[in-house]
């Protein structure tokens, strides 16, 4: 699966992000997911959301995601770059 494909699916599941999603094999990913529904969210619940945008393919065509969930003006939450 492409990187861009997977952004495109947690932008789906949480209008307004901004979503960074990198992979060197296409199976094992790597997301910065800047979403103002994590204000006021413990990290668990934040992971668990994206989680959700990508649904039955996390242990199929996902083999691996590595997320950092963060609210919008916490510490790494700028994309640019």
């Amino acid at each position: 699966m492409h990187p861009e494909k997977v952004a495109e699916l947690i932008r789906a599941g949480l209008p307004g992000a901004q979503v960074r999603v990198e992979s060197d094999d296409q199976t094992h990913f790597a997301a910065v997911v800047v979403c103002d529904a994590f204000t006021g969210k413990r990290s668990i619940a934040r992971h668990q959301m994206v989680y959700a945008t990508l649904g039955a393919l996390v242990g199929r065509e996902i083999h691996a995601l590595s997320i950092e969930a963060l609210a919008p003006g916490e510490p790494g939450s700028s994309l640019s770059g």
